[in-house]
């Protein structure tokens, strides 16, 4: 089974990033790391993880202990490689929150909120001209997009990119400006209402924003990450940073 999940050259790969990021070379370390993988493409509990994967709570604790050092998020961002930033294309989708991710011990923020369909969170994202990856937000399901989006921004390295690509729900002329600041081009259509015309939109180029929903569509076969099952915050964003992490891995 522990073929399966990925393939030796990718963790060889993996493996040398995680030795760099100071993570100990235990004989089990591939064993507990494809454990977590396996977690995340089945979103099974951790106490029915297969038994190849070594003790379930030995590979839930290292889960958690590498979650509250932001291991995978390094991890992610190690993974990156040779990204076409000419275009870049943000988007935010809905994820449906478990019962079993709430009441998470001590409370706070966990980005979990309660909307008429249920517990939510969203997930914001970025990607490049091809797709992939460069940089995401987890927040609460009921906070619109353009309230995040700056934050999202400021993640970014845009020093080569040319167009930012977004639809209408970030229709905002202080976001625009923003991005202009950066000496990007906001492609961003305006609402049906709006007064002012779309001719600085370059449709060609806004077609390419469809790459950006790909993405979410391959994230969403991880069923850890489709649906919330971490009750904690810096958990589920190291399922999200793993499953995206992947994608570049893959290339």
């Amino acid at each position: 089974m522990l073929a399966t999940i990925i393939t030796e050259e990718q963790w060889q790969k993996l493996k040398s990033i995680l030795l760099d990021l100071n993570v100990y070379d235990k004989p089990s370390l591939k064993k507990t790391f494809l454990g977590i993988i396996y977690r995340l493409k089945t979103g099974c509990q951790w106490r029915y993880l297969p038994s190849c994967y070594g003790k379930a709570n030995t590979v839930f604790k290292a889960f958690r202990r590498w979650s509250a050092t932001g291991l995978f998020y390094k991890l992610f961002k190690r993974l990156i490689q040779s990204a076409d930033t000419e275009w870049v294309s943000i988007d935010a989708t809905h994820i449906r929150a478990h019962q079993s991710s709430a009441g998470a011990v001590g409370g706070g923020d966990q980005s979990i909120a309660k909307s008429i369909g249920g517990n939510s969170s969203k997930i914001h994202l970025a990607v490049d001209a091809h797709g992939n990856p460069l940089e995401f937000l987890v927040g609460d399901g009921i906070t619109h997009d353009i309230k995040i989006a700056p934050m999202l921004l400021q993640l970014l390295d845009l020093k080569d990119t040319e167009f930012l690509n977004a639809d209408k729900g970030y229709d905002s002329e202080e976001f625009r400006n923003l991005a202009y600041s950066k000496v990007v081009r906001a492609n961003i259509p305006r609402k049906k209402n709006a007064r002012t015309s779309n001719s600085h939109m370059d449709w060609l180029i806004y077609q390419a924003r469809h790459v950006v929903e790909n993405t979410f569509a391959n994230l969403k076969h991880y069923r850890a990450l489709s649906s919330r099952y971490d009750k904690l915050l810096n958990s589920y964003i190291s399922t999200v940073a793993l499953a995206c992490g992947l994608i570049w891995l893959k290339l």
